[in-house]
């Protein structure tokens, strides 16, 4: 059988090993050609093909229900569950998505694009099933780097009290996140990888056991639950004592092994954890040696790994010069650290970490503690700079609210990927943070226009010690601004820019839409309309000095944002010129409310209607109506 004939993966039930192994090998193929051709995660998904093939062959897909962790980890399951034939189209527009999504597949029976969910649905699920008198399996695979999530261990903690919720959570262990897993837990892991398999350690004993004339029943069930116990304290005695029965570790690329452990599982009542030991990246030689690097790439090179490179010279990421500006500002100041939640290449962290080691902090994956830890840091006198995607400061918004704002504490956030992410899709579109943030009494917000203003507000937030001030910039790279070695200057908090004048119109863009803003205002001049254009620079406080004096003068604005339209900036300007009493025409050009899918970062922008041409087509529009307010 080949790859391209499974459509459905109960075609997998009863197949040899050999015809297995077959199909791995054809996975592999199939990932490693397309990743490097349109690029995509590329390590993940390479070291789950025989746990995923095994655990398969054990279910009954028509009824039964796995539950990933995080969907990049699941393209081996996409390529099994009948998207072979889409499957160039990954994270393409209108293709395959890049993680689990419900509305592709009922294979997909819950969306992952975020880490350490899969046990709490799963369980859900379970109860679910439980109460309505069904008997499917639930399954929830997770990976050891979604463990430091404490919605995980919260998860694991529940279920350990619900004796007799079947549930079967499988922890692929490659001893990764996206970078190399830190914490005690990871430790401890580590120890257990070293360990002999335990999975079948009970049932061994008891035929030893047996063959004693001295031992009878009742003294062979005490003396093997007391001979488990004590090989499971040094194997797997954390998920003992919290209730469920642990297996493992096995080898994740052994397709018997696998097969004959979930097997032996599934007979198990109650919650069982089976703990499988993979290698991120396998099959891959330079992913295995590089599992950092080789987490997910750009289009590259199969037979060298190398990137394809481009021909016109890039400026550099924001995420770059983040990195490089905040070491030669924490060089000179010790107080200044750097907090990451397990994403310390996406941030450009891991270059502090390089150079000044002391200063930098990992916490895993586990936002919440980075953001209330960071608070700790601002009480001593601290300047923590908190980096994380937009996408992820979500997750620790109470910590926001009630440890660092209510508090009124100096902790400085960086927002990187903010705005349209591109091919990761709704899970990583960054379209929140400003509607988020901007509601948070005591919290500043601004947004640099370029990779140099990125630069200065660096430095802004780092002096700014009135209390917590957020930053957002995009993904990707910025404009080839000159950028300074040293010398920055903080920004005077709420301060605009006002870039061009001109009578007609009043444009007001905030962050990464100033250039936009600019290029709409020189489109417009062909058309006889002369706008001003300002580079608000700051969502909150809103510089109500330069811009309601300016809006009362024009009588007509057009405010320009890459997030959402529902409480973004747009609607603070609005706010502001209210309370001010200048009812002028207001148009506020944003994402509007609907999740944005995957696709290349222009293509949303066009779909969107966010171009600087649709945006002047827009505005030309408007100039043809009579004046009205407009939301």
């Amino acid at each position: 059988m080949h790859l391209s004939e499974i459509v459905h993966p109960n075609q997998l039930r009863g197949l040899t090993i050999p015809q297995l192994k077959q199909i791995a090998h054809q996975i592999r193929d199939k990932h490693l050609e397309t990743v490097a051709n349109s690029g995509g995660h590329l390590g993940p998904g390479l070291g789950v093909v025989e746990l995923t093939l095994a655990l398969y062959q054990t279910l009954d897909l028509d009824r039964d229900k796995v539950i990933w962790d995080v969907g990049h980890q699941a393209y081996p399951h996409k390529l099994i569950t009948g998207r072979y034939k889409q499957f160039h189209t990954l994270r393409q527009k209108n293709g395959i998505a890049g993680y689990l999504n419900r509305k592709e597949s009922s294979f997909d029976h819950f969306g992952a694009g975020h880490a350490s969910t899969s046990i709490s649905s799963a369980l859900g699920m379970a109860l679910a099933r439980d109460l309505q008198g069904d008997n499917y399996k639930v399954v929830a695979i997770i990976g050891d780097g979604s463990l430091t999530g404490g919605m995980a261990l919260e998860a694991i903690n529940h279920a350990g009290h619900l004796p007799h919720t079947n549930l079967m959570v499988v922890l692929n262990d490659n001893d990764m996140s996206i970078s190399q897993n830190v914490g005690a837990l990871s430790r401890y892991l580590n120890k257990i990888r070293l360990s002999p398999p335990m999975q079948f350690f009970s049932e061994n004993i008891e035929e030893q056991l047996k063959q004693l004339p001295f031992v009878d029943k009742g003294e062979l069930g005490r003396l093997k639950g007391g001979m488990k116990r004590l090989a499971v304290s040094k194997v797997g005695a954390v998920f003992e004592e919290l209730g469920f029965t642990y297996i493992g570790p096995i080898d994740g690329h052994n397709l018997e092994e696998l097969i004959s452990t979930f097997q032996e599982a599934h007979k198990h009542p109650g919650p069982v954890l089976v703990h499988v030991a993979t290698v991120k990246g396998k099959g891959y030689a330079i992913a295995e040696k590089d599992q950092v690097g080789y987490h997910a790439q750009n289009p590259f090179n199969l037979a060298t790994g190398k990137a394809l490179s481009s021909k016109t010279p890039k400026a550099p990421s924001y995420s770059k010069v983040f990195a490089e500006t905040l070491i030669k500002i924490a060089e000179d100041d010790y107080r200044v650290v750097g907090i990451t939640a397990a994403m310390a290449t996406g941030t450009g962290l891991d270059k502090l970490q390089a150079k000044l080691p002391k200063q930098y902090f990992d916490v895993g994956i586990a936002e919440q503690h980075a953001v209330t830890m960071a608070a700790g840091m601002a009480c001593e006198g601290m300047r923590p700079v908190v980096a994380i995607y937009s996408t992820f400061l979500q997750r620790a918004y109470d910590q926001i609210i009630h440890d660092v704002c209510i508090q009124n504490l100096p902790v400085f956030f960086c927002l990187d990927r903010a705005g349209i992410v591109g091919a990761d899709g709704p899970t990583h579109q960054g379209m929140y943070d400003i509607a988020y943030l901007r509601c948070i009494p005591n919290m500043v917000l601004m947004a640099p226009k370029d990779e140099a203003e990125l630069q200065r507000m660096l430095v802004t937030g780092i002096n700014y010690t009135d209390g917590p001030i957020a930053m957002r910039y995009p993904r990707g790279n910025g404009y080839g601004a000159p950028l300074l070695e040293e010398g920055w200057e903080p920004l005077p908090i709420g301060k605009a820019e006002l870039l061009r004048q001109g009578d007609d119109l009043l444009i007001v863009a905030y962050g990464s839409m100033v250039y936009p803003a600019v290029q709409v205002a020189e489109i417009l001049s062909e058309h006889g309309i002369r706008a001003s254009v300002v580079n608000a620079r700051f969502a909150k406080p809103i510089d109500v000095e330069l811009m309601v004096p300016l809006a009362k003068k024009i009588g007509r604005v057009v405010t320009l944002e890459e997030g959402c339209i529902a409480g973004g900036f747009g609607s603070g300007l609005m706010e502001a010129l209210m309370d001010h009493q200048v009812a002028v025409p207001v148009t506020r050009i944003g994402v509007p409310d609907i999740l944005v899918e995957h696709a290349a970062p222009n293509e949303s922008m066009a779909d969107l209607g966010l171009t600087s041409p649709q945006i002047a087509e827009r505005v030309l529009k408007l100039f043809s109506k009579t004046p009205a307010v407009v939301g």
